[in-house]
């Protein structure tokens, strides 16, 4: 062997380590270089002149009662018309025939008897400073119209019977002469009957005060 041969097989192990260390180097990760990292801004927003900060946006409100959603949506409830409109017009009716009676010294003896649908209306009064209840007489009314009474006197009580458009029975106590006014013996049923705008007594109404027979006070 020549001392070149030597020289040669003393290089060999400095060229595994020079190959191991180049393999370890080729791990080493490249890193690309871009431009400069894009600036941040530090400016404070403006606020406007209703002193909100410009750009932010409006925080969230919740308001009362609208039933909001997660999905950002409201609902609203509609409520029905209180009945007290719809008894509107009826009410303007009868306190208008109320009106009368009090004019004439009477007070309604039961507003209930007043039906403002139909054309011939009804209202029993009683007398204003009667302490019984008694004296009472019935006022008539076409379509919101007065047109009388159903005697020219008052009865000691009245009651309606019944009633339809264009009619109205009332039931008159029947006394006998001394017969105390809470007891009366009998009643009578009187119809009347509305016929081209005037009012007539189908039925004969009883007397006012009778010495023999039935009266209605």
């Amino acid at each position: 062997m020549t001392r070149r041969d030597v020289r040669l097989l003393a290089l060999l192990p400095l060229g595994a380590a020079a190959l191991a260390l180049g393999g370890c180097g080729s791990s080493t990760k490249t890193v690309s270089v871009g431009g400069p990292p894009p600036a941040t801004s530090t400016q404070t927003p403006r606020a406007g002149k209703s002193g909100k900060t410009a750009g932010a946006p409006p925080p969230a409100t919740a308001g009362r009662g609208t039933g909001a959603t997660g999905s950002g949506t409201s609902s609203t409830r509609s409520a029905a018309e209180p009945a007290f409109t719809e008894e509107e017009g009826k009410h303007e009716g009868l306190s208008a025939a109320t009106a009368v009676l009090r004019a004439r010294g009477y007070t309604p003896a039961s507003t209930s008897d007043y039906h403002p649908t139909q054309a011939l209306r009804v209202l029993i009064g009683i007398r204003a400073g009667s302490g019984d209840g008694y004296g009472q007489q019935a006022f008539f009314f076409v379509n919101g119209r007065y047109i009388g009474t159903d005697a020219s006197d008052p009865s000691a009580a009245l009651r309606v019977v019944t009633q339809g458009d264009t009619s109205v029975t009332l039931a008159y106590p029947l006394y006998r002469n001394g017969d105390p006014l809470c007891c009366p013996r009998a009643h009578a049923n009187v119809q009347f009957q509305l016929d081209n705008g005037k009012l007539t007594p189908l039925d004969p109404i009883p007397p006012l005060r009778s010495k023999s027979g039935l009266s209605r006070y």
